[in-house]
């Protein structure tokens, strides 16, 4: 949510400013802006609500140019969408800042300083921390010794960075709840939420630990940490190029994402080995595995349901108790401590604020045997816990996660067999048959996406619907869960999602020729209750979407039955392969209603803020 791009070069900051931003679109916003100081020594801002690309028309059109400079797109939080209220914000035209996070105290802050003579032309909680910076640099002049006595007034999460007209060759940033990550060019510096708006200028990347602070100038950077010490951090090379993200051929990124799993899949199970070692989580693993006596999972979204999901395959072949819990509810609940649980975490871009903060909780009470599963390597969750495994999804850029879960649900799987191995539940031979079977995995989603077609005409009938009910059993009760949020996510339409045993507890009273009932129903031991529960669907003339592999009577008598080609396939493996067709209902649903589909209403790819 929100994103901040800035730097100092030796070249006009303003084009790599505005691609980074087009680069953090991703991330939901709803106005942008960029400062600079200009050529004659004054700052200078360009601010729009819409799109990046309406700011780049602005730029261009005043021949908008700077050396140094900062950028923002805005999530609204404080203050509604105006163009007053879009970043960046200015002290006394001296100091210019963006910021994405929460000021929790700013209205304390904003009182103090209005008592102090400063006047506020925006809503915003960021305004506060400009101002904040300049009653301290009026002063002295030294803008790095101004933002370390301020943020320490500051209660939330931020992540900053400050430019000064008076020093035209300094960018000051800083991170406290929020990713920041550095850029290290030749003759240039820049800083960034996130290492996708820094591809197009370097690959050398230094992430920022919490409460850090940088000084950025043309050819240095120098970092403190939280109790002022100067610090080195590692510099890291990005395996990531410009053109992996990149839309290329494809219509949508999430159209792009949806194809791109065969291979994700396939990267990923191949960077896990042929084989449940748990040495994959890392070197304490084979002890930890063997010691817990109980899994939670915390997760936000559809990594929630994902984590729903794993709970079924780690309860059935590692013998474990698991529980999976949203984060955002777990972190503010009084749990009891059991120092033998492994706490797994997931989160696409290990940044999720809520699941940082449950993992943390977790910590604080005495649970840090902690595993993260992230798609980002040097995430801020996967610096906090003790051990962690990658998914190779690549970069996501629809706001709607596609390869991201699938590849979270393949690293679950093998977790799940992990964990039964070192307990002794899963002999040398299951492992080799589970091997063989997954190594497959790739291949039957490709024969899954076949089925676009057919899934296209449901699509086109659900356009008109302003309602819809996901069903299913089992794994494929979370896959349904799945499957309704990817709805109304980027179609808008109201969808819900129950297990079908508990239709005759609430939702059987929804059902009427208007409703369409969308239901996953693989051939497996539950097959014959899901029947049944279809049955009852059809008695009160709801119409029916099957999708299944059992091509039988009741196929015929629903309103549209979309055949899988997944008969004989092992049960652990279904919820992967049912989630590809339910992604492609709500991707045509999406593009049959005219919605934006990358970049939902409303929506942020990365909910770094509570």
């Amino acid at each position: 949510m929100c994103g901040v791009v800035g730097g100092v070069s030796e070249r006009n900051v303003v084009k790599v400013i505005l691609e980074g931003l087009s680069r953090l679109e991703y991330r939901g916003y709803d106005s942008v802006g960029v400062a600079v100081v200009d050529r004659n020594g004054q700052l200078a801002r360009e601010r729009v609500t819409g799109r990046v690309k309406m700011l780049a028309e602005k730029c261009s059109k005043d021949k908008f140019k700077g050396l140094v400079g900062i950028g923002h797109t805005r999530w609204a939080t404080h203050g509604g969408v105006t163009e007053s209220n879009a970043h960046p914000h200015f002290s006394n035209e001296t100091l210019a800042v963006v910021h994405n996070g929460i000021i929790e105290n700013y209205a304390e802050l904003r009182s103090e300083l209005q008592a102090q003579g400063y006047h506020f032309e925006s809503q915003t909680d960021t305004e506060v921390i400009v101002h904040l910076v300049h009653s301290i640099y009026k002063h002295n002049q030294d803008l790095l010794a101004a933002v370390k006595l301020a943020i320490p007034q500051l209660h939330g999460a931020y992540a900053v960075g400050l430019i000064s007209k008076d020093k035209p060759n300094e960018v000051i940033c800083a991170r406290l709840g929020s990713p920041l990550v550095l850029g290290i060019g030749i003759d240039e510096m820049y800083f960034a939420s996130d290492i996708s708006a820094l591809l197009p200028v370097t690959q050398k990347v230094v992430y920022l630990e919490e409460g850090d602070v940088a000084r950025l100038t043309l050819d240095t950077y120098t970092i403190w940490d939280k109790e002022d010490n100067l610090v080195e951090r590692k510099l890291n090379l990005s395996e990531l190029s410009a053109a992996a993200t990149e839309l290329g051929n494809y219509r949508h990124y999430m159209q792009k994402e949806i194809f791109e799993q065969p291979k994700a899949i396939a990267d990923t199970i191949q960077s896990l080995g042929d084989n449940f070692n748990p040495l994959i989580f890392g070197a304490e693993a084979p002890q930890i595995f063997k010691e817990i006596n109980k899994v939670q999972i915390i997760a936000c979204g559809t990594s929630f349901n994902a984590g729903s999901i794993a709970k079924y395959w780690i309860e059935e072949y590692a013998n474990l108790e698991c529980a999976v819990d949203i984060a955002s509810e777990y972190r503010y609940r009084k749990i009891p401590a059991n120092p033998q649980t492994l706490v797994i975490s997931l989160s696409q871009s290990g940044e999720t604020a809520d699941t940082l903060a449950s993992v943390k909780y977790a910590i604080e009470m005495g649970m840090d045997k902690t595993l993260s599963i992230c798609n980002a390597a040097e995430s801020s969750l996967v610096r906090l816990s003790k051990l962690h495994v990658l998914t190779q999804a690549g970069p996501e850029i629809g706001v709607a996660s596609t390869k991201a879960f699938t590849t979270q649900l393949v690293v679950l799987l093998y977790l799940a067999f992990s964990l039964a191995k070192a307990r002794g539940c899963l002999t040398p031979t299951a492992e080799l048959e589970v091997i063989e079977q997954i190594r497959k995995l790739p291949h039957l989603v490709v024969d899954t996406l076949e089925v676009e077609a057919q899934v296209q005409e449901v699509a086109n009938e659900l356009e008109y619907k302003h309602n819809a009910l996901f069903l299913g059993r089992h794994t494929m009760a979370p896959v349904a869960m799945e499957g309704a949020l990817k709805l109304k996510e980027i179609s808008y339409i109201h969808a819900e999602s129950y297990a079908a045993g508990e239709l005759k507890h609430g939702p059987l009273a929804l059902i009427d020729k208007d409703m369409p009932v969308i239901v996953a129903m693989p051939s497996n031991l539950l097959a014959d209750k899901v029947k049944s529960n279809v049955q009852e669907v059809l008695a009160r003339q709801g119409q029916v979407y099957l999708f299944t592999d059992v091509a039988d009577d009741l196929a015929a008598q629903c309103y549209k039955t979309i055949l899988l080609n997944l008969h004989n396939v092992p049960t652990y493996l279904a919820p992967i392969l049912y989630t590809i067709p339910l992604q492609l209902l709500s991707y045509h649903t999406a593009i049959a209603k005219g919605t934006d589909v990358d970049k939902p209403r409303n929506l942020a790819k990365s909910v770094t803020v509570e």
